[in-house]
């Protein structure tokens, strides 16, 4: 069996997926609550300027994969209305539970599917747009993933990624202090599990860069491909075509 990171540690593939899914699953109920305390409320706004460079438009097709807790699905659905599609999907049982229930709370009436988007069960050509926010540094085999997204991609549709990426050189010690102290210390706090939120930090760490992202969404056939810094790089956003 090959071996890949889970955060700093080197484990087998195997073992990466069955602790991830441990990660999502201990954090699922707080996870909305800690993204606000984290992100200062700041990844609200991150999504929507995700949302808004998607461009989605009324009846088009929209895949959200790793989509969690479900926040850009219920901002999609009604930009493409009833005669659009989006699909909530996630690995992750305990997250895609939160998500779906979010949506029903609100009344968004979706599909909602557990898949893994390294092997997503829909057919070439189908979407118009497909997303994934702070979902890609924790899948094994990230250039098989972004390859599927591809895939299900009809020509002249999007892919958008929304990732945490490499923050500006003279913050990066400052931003290492929050990262290795103070975001454990919340995750103990708050959803009583410091484990989690310390393989977070790591696998920040360990994510590609914007440049190298970059380069691997073109290696999947993408094009056009443009990266967005954020918050001084904390976060980014690639927006790539296929043509």
């Amino acid at each position: 069996m090959a071996e890949t990171h889970f955060g700093f540690q080197k484990v087998d593939e195997r073992e990466k997926a069955r602790r991830v899914a441990g990660v999502f699953s201990s954090v699922a109920q707080k996870y909305d609550v800690m993204n606000d305390l984290m992100s200062a409320g700041l990844h609200r706004l991150w999504k929507k300027f995700t949302i808004e460079l998607a461009a989605p438009r009324p009846g088009e097709r929209v895949l959200d994969v790793a989509g969690g807790t479900a926040d850009l699905s219920s901002a999609f659905a009604p930009r493409v209305g009833p005669r659009g599609e989006v699909w909530l999907t996630d690995i992750n049982n305990a997250m895609l539970g939160v998500g779906r229930d979010r949506l029903l709370d609100e009344g968004v009436l979706t599909p909602v599917a557990q898949c893994d988007a390294e092997k997503l069960p829909f057919p070439d050509n189908y979407f118009d747009i497909v997303t994934v926010a702070f979902g890609l540094r924790n899948m094994t085999h990230k250039e098989q993933a972004l390859a599927e997204m591809r895939r299900v991609l009809r020509p002249g549709g999007r892919l958008l990624v929304l990732e945490f990426s490499r923050v500006w050189k003279p913050l990066e010690k400052a931003y290492d202090l929050y990262s290795f102290k103070l975001l454990p210390w919340l995750g103990e706090k708050i959803a009583g599990d410091a484990e989690s939120y310390r393989y977070l930090a790591e696998s920040i760490r360990m994510h590609p860069d914007q440049a190298t992202l970059k380069a691997m969404m073109e290696n999947a056939g993408l094009e056009r491909v443009d990266v967005f810094n954020l918050s001084a790089g904390v976060v980014a956003v690639h927006r790539g075509y296929k043509l």
